[in-house]
């Protein structure tokens, strides 16, 4: 049985473009992955943005199991220790490693931003940002 993991936005979205790194998202989606509600939030946008149809998406990551996890208070306290304050790191992703971390879970991200944090797991190397 695949380890549960959080998935980022940058990976959620490497997955449903059929960008490098896909492959090891679509290896994770299912009953076992999480993704935060600020980075399900930010997928609804980004995807709308994109000219998707978001209902018929969202339906489709919920029939294949993804999870989506509430952001708690603990976790936006948690999310203000993480990273530094210039290393370019959003809000969205402080609480998506802070619902990783409250999770006990890998973070799977395109973000080389995140790459010297703990347990985080790269899905391609040479990744931009999302």
């Amino acid at each position: 049985m695949p380890k549960p993991v959080v998935l980022d936005t940058s990976a959620l979205l490497a997955w449903l473009l059929g960008e490098p790194g896909a492959d090891t998202v679509r290896q994770a989606i299912g009953p076992r992955a999480v993704v935060s509600a600020a980075n399900w939030a930010e997928l609804a946008r980004k995807v709308t943005e994109k000219g998707t149809d978001w209902p018929q998406l969202r339906n489709a990551l919920v029939a294949l199991g993804l999870n989506v996890a509430p952001v708690t208070a603990a976790d936006a306290e948690a999310s203000a220790t993480i990273g530094e304050p210039r290393d370019g790191l959003s809000l969205g992703d402080r609480l998506c490693l802070a619902v990783g971390r409250r999770l006990g879970c890998d973070v799977l991200t395109a973000d080389t931003a995140w790459a010297d944090l703990p347990g985080v797991v790269l899905i391609r190397k040479g990744a931009g940002r999302s």
